[in-house]
Order: structure tokens, then C-alpha cells, then sequence
């Protein structure tokens, strides 16, 4: 099989950031968020709070959206141009993405595109709130192994270095920056 990130590997950007910044366009009101949010990362800054709860503040946002399911579908209709298409030419619907991202902000484009198989942080879309640990570096092979303990992975994509605990699990690695996809070489 096939295992991707998501943000910046397949999508071109973050997908986080786009969504709140999408929110914020249609709903100023969220910025009643801001306060906590900065509080967030000054707190992640003096390293008192984990990258778990960082984005916990980050989320808040979340909080002031009447109805966020609604929001993810229209920002997936103004998105959906952002998965990149070398991407799209070579899926299989037996391909997994694992991502930090939100499964609530994924799972939406990921099945109107084909793709079921996916692994991501498991937060709350009316509060913000993690019911498990973020999704990112090391955590990734461990949710990896727990979803799938007896799948071998041919060839993982990433867009960032702090995933090579997942290109170790491969037999092949490719970095990728925009369009171009490069062999991953880990020593």
C-alpha cells in the first residue's frame, strides 16, 4: 500500500490555517477566539503545553461556529482545487493519508475523491478539544500500526522531514516540495 500526508504532501498548503482562515472571512466573530489562541502559543513558546494542547487553543475557534459541519463542506467547495493533480492521477482507493490535520476537516474531500483509509487527529468540531494525541511526527507509525498492524507499506509521501518515523516504515520515501517528488534517501 500507499501512505500520505496530507498538508503540503498532497494538498497544496495547510489545511487548518486555510480552513480558519476561510472561517474567519465568513465569520469575523471568531476572532473572539483570538485571546485564547495567543495565549496558546506563548504558552507553547515558554514550553509549559504540548503541540496536543497548542492546537486545543487553536481550535477554539470552533467554539463560535453555529454550524461547522456546513462550513467544511462550502470551504471543501472553494478547496477542493488544492489537491494537487499528480496526486489525483496516481491514487487508488487503497491508499491511506495520515495527518495532524482534523479527521472532521479530512474525512469530507478525502471520500468524495475516492480515499477511505484515513488517519488523523481525532478532535471535537463544536469545541476544538482532542480526544486523542495530535497526529504528527512519532505518533504517526504508532496509529499507523494500531489501524493497520499487518499492512506493509511500499511507498510513503511527505512533504516534511519530521515524518521520516513514517518514511522508516517503507520500503521507498518521496519528498515532495509543490509538484516535484524526489527520493526520500534516510541514513
Amino acid at each position: 500500500m500507499n501512505v500520505y500526508d496530507f498538508d503540503g504532501t498532497i494538498y497544496e498548503g495547510d489545511s487548518s490555517i486555510d480552513f480558519y482562515m476561510y472561517c474567519l472571512k465568513k465569520h469575523p466573530k471568531i476572532l473572539k477566539a483570538l485571546p485564547t489562541q495567543m495565549k496558546g502559543f506563548l504558552l507553547y513558546g515558554f514550553h509549559k503545553i504540548n503541540k496536543t494542547r497548542l492546537k486545543e487553543y487553536y481550535f477554539s475557534f470552533l467554539r463560535a461556529l453555529e454550524k461547522p459541519e456546513l462550513d467544511v463542506e462550502k470551504f471543501w467547495d472553494e478547496n477542493r482545487n488544492k489537491i494537487k493533480s499528480w496526486y489525483l492521477k496516481q491514487k487508488n482507493p487503497l491508499d491511506v493519508i495520515i495527518s495532524a490535520s482534523p479527521e472532521f476537516l479530512l474525512r469530507p474531500i478525502l471520500n468524495s475523491i475516492g480515499i477511505y483509509h484515513l488517519i488523523a487527529s481525532d478532535v471535537d468540531i463544536h469545541t476544538g478539544k482532542f480526544r486523542s494525541d495530535n497526529c504528527h511526527d512519532e505518533i504517526k507509525p504508532v496509529y499507523f500500526n494500531q489501524r493497520y498492524p499487518d499492512e506493509h507499506i511500499d511507498n510513503f509521501y511527505s512533504d516534511s522531514l519530521s515524518d521520516e518515523p513514517m518514511a522508516r516504515l517503507a520500503d521507498a520515501a518521496w519528498l515532495i516540495r509543490h509538484d516535484q517528488i524526489k527520493k526520500w534517501s534516510i541514513t
